[in-house]
Order: C-alpha cells, then sequence, then structure tokens
C-alpha cells in the first residue's frame, strides 16, 4: 500500500510544523544561553557556565533532523506511511511528560511561567500533529495503480541482520544502564522517569529515564522488526539509529576532551564500561544508518515472495521462452517461419509445455498388434 498525494502533502506539512516547533526552541537556546555554553553543556562538560538553563537538549538536534527527512520522505519515498507511523509514534511518547511536567516545581523554578506556557502549548501541539501524522498514514493508504509505482520497500537480508544484531545490542545496554540507574540511585526513583524536583532537564525535553527507555523499546522493536523483512523496519531502525547517535557522539566528544583513552586503564570499571557503551552507541547507530538508508526490495506479491520478481535477477520463464518449451527451437535449430502455438502431436512421448508431477505413461499398442 502507497499513500495518496494528499496525504502525503499533509504528512510533510505536519512534519514540517513539529521541524519548525523544535526549530524554534534551539534557535531561544543560542541566543540565551550562547552556542557555545550550550553545546558545553549538551556535551557534560564541568566548565559549561550557561547563563539560563539551556530548555532544550541534543536529542532536540536528533528531531529536527528526523522531522525535516520525514517530510521530504513523506512526498517522495515509498515507505512515506510507515515513516509518518514512526515519526508519529516518537513525537507522542516524547511529547507526553510534559503534560504533567511541565508545571512541575523544579520547572517553575528554572524557567519563566512564559516560557513554561509556550512549552505547554508546544506539547499540545506536537501531541496532536502525532497523532494526525498517525490517522494519516492510515487513512491515506492506497493500492498501486499500477507496476511502475514504487512499492514499499523491505530492507535485504544483509541490512536486517545488522540492523537486527545492532539495534538489539544497543537497546539491552540502554536497559542495562537503566536498572543500574536504579538499583544504585534509588532514591531518584520515580523522578527518573516522570519528573519530578530531583531531577533538572529541559523545559521541551522528557526526563531522562523516560527518554533512555523508549529509545531503548524503540532500538528492539526495529530490530526485531528488521529481523522478519517487516516493511516498517526501514523507517523505525532510522529513527531509533537517528535518536541513539547523539548521546553516542557527545559521549565520544567527552573521552576526547578529556583523555579519558590515555589513562583507561586506571579508571574504574563502571566507568570503562561507560566509555565502551558511548563508542559502541555511535558505532551501532552509524553502521544502521548506512545499512537501512538505500533502498531495500520492493514488496511484490505473488510467487516470487516479498522481495523477489522478475525484475530482480530472475528470468520471467513463459510459453516459448526457453529451449525446450513450447513453439522454442533449440540451439542449433533453424526455427523457421512462426506458425503460433502448436498442438501436441498424437504418439509417443509427453506433452509439450512440461509440468509439475509425473510424467504420464506412454500410450498402448492396438489389440491384435
Amino acid at each position: 500500500m502507497i499513500l495518496t498525494r494528499g496525504a502525503r502533502v499533509t504528512g510533510a506539512v505536519l512534519c514540517g510544523v513539529l521541524a519548525v516547533i523544535v526549530a524554534s526552541w534551539l534557535v531561544r537556546d543560542i541566543r540565551a544561553v550562547d552556542f557555545d555554553q550550550l553545546w558545553r553543556y549538551w556535551a557534560g562538560f564541568y566548565n559549561a557556565r550557561p547563563r539560563a538553563m539551556p530548555a532544550t537538549s541534543a536529542l532536540d538536534v536528533a528531531l529536527f533532523v528526523v522531522y525535516v527527512v520525514a517530510a521530504v520522505a513523506a512526498l517522495r519515498s515509498s515507505v512515506a506511511a510507515t515513516t509518518l507511523v514512526a515519526v508519529g509514534v516518537i513525537t507522542l511518547v516524547l511529547q507526553l511528560p510534559g503534560l504533567w511536567n511541565i508545571s512541575s516545581r523544579a520547572m517553575e523554578s528554572s524557567f519563566s511561567d512564559e516560557l513554561r506556557s509556550r512549552a505547554l502549548i508546544c506539547a499540545f501541539v506536537g501531541l496532536a500533529a502525532g497523532i494526525a501524522l498517525i490517522i494519516t498514514a492510515g487513512a491515506g493508504r492506497r493500492p498501486p495503480v499500477d507496476s511502475y509505482e514504487q512499492t514499499p520497500s523491505r530492507p535485504g537480508p544483509g541490512a536486517s541482520v545488522a540492523a537486527f544484531l545492532l539495534l538489539c545490542a544497543a537497546g539491552a545496554v540502554l536497559i542495562a544502564w537503566e536498572i543500574r540507574q536504579v538499583v544504585k540511585y534509588s532514591e531518584i526513583f520515580p523522578d527518573w522517569y516522570l519528573g519530578g524536583d530531583r531531577i533538572p532537564h529541559g523545559v521541551v525535553d522528557p526526563p531522562p529515564g523516560w527518554g533512555s527507555a523508549a529509545l531503548a523499546l524503540l532500538c528492539l522493536v526495529a530490530g526485531v522488526s528488521a529481523l522478519f523483512h517487516a516493511v516498517h523496519a526501514r523507517p523505525f531502525g532510522l529513527v531509533a539509529a537517528a535518536l541513539l547517535l547523539p548521546g553516542g557522539a557527545l559521549g565520544v566528544v567527552r573521552i576526547v576532551h578529556y583523555d579519558l583513552l590515555d589513562h583507561f586503564g586506571s579508571l574504574p570499571t563502571e566507568t570503562q564500561l561507560t566509555l565502551v557503551s558511548w563508542v559502541f552507541q555511535v558505532f551501532a547507530a552509524v553502521v544502521v544508518l548506512i545499512a537501512l538508508a538505500p533502498r531495500g526490495f520492493a514488496d511484490v506479491p505473488g510467487p516470487y515472495g516479498q522481495g523477489q520478481g522478475p525484475g530482480y535477477g530472475q528470468p520471467a520463464y513463459g510459453p516459448g521462452s526457453y529451449p525446450g518449451q513450447g513453439n522454442a527451437p533449440y540451439p542449433g535449430q533453424n526455427p523457421g517461419p512462426y506458425q503460433g502455438p502448436q498442438p501436441p502431436a498424437p504418439g509417443y512421448g509427453y506433452p509439450q509445455g512440461g509440468g509439475f508431477g509425473p510424467p504420464p505413461p506412454p500410450s498402448q499398442p492396438p489389440p491384435g498388434w
């Protein structure tokens, strides 16, 4: 199934609205905080001294890129429907905590009433846009009109295996760190996931635990979907990899900035595991992006199976298309004038044209022979 022209335009407009909202908050932080201090704050540098509390995080940069790419994909890609669903789902998940978290006491002490009011309005708009994206993707589907239209594509075998292994491993690593957080710092639960006075974060971002758990679940769903060559595996996998990349990339920047690899052997075991997790996160995100970005196999129904057909290297055999079938000549035989399909000649032998099953028995001679 593909999207109608109206659904494509609607989806692109909704993604554009979400991109504009995220961009406006990023511009606000650059002006209020100063870009140099802003990215230092995002990276977790100890010497970061922002002039004001940032409202965003590095996750918002990845979301902006996702929304822009999704807007273009909605207009041009064969997987536009599943792309809109993926973007709508992740938007709903990330915007939902704002309904109860923006008005908390921690937000009141860090952000002005005007800023919190704007953030609450943006949260409602984001939730409405996420729901609209899912509805648009479901209501705007139609079957292809002819064979020239691009059908939704599935990831190939190599891309599916790579995405399954790396995304599931990344999701497992994120879950392991969340379990460590709850066990070691039980006093911050449930503020770590639901927001509260003890966990400061951006006014437009979800609580850290909520965002990490959502990303882990997204990685696992995308990885398992890739293993089964599902149509939605590519959009969900690309979105998961795009959101996975910023955390690992900023972690690698922190490693380089503080020369942590020079003293890797003397670091505590937990710190070593943290550094390895950051590097693996970047590696997994980059490989998945490279593996799933190219168009996969077309979703062609019929006896060839998913992603296969005459256009994928298999000859479309038919009557007279290879020697020994129908009226086609054998190699070296003079074909002569074409006379069209001929009826089978009487006598011994098998009927022309072939077929499955055992051959018929030879004809019997007349009685008395």
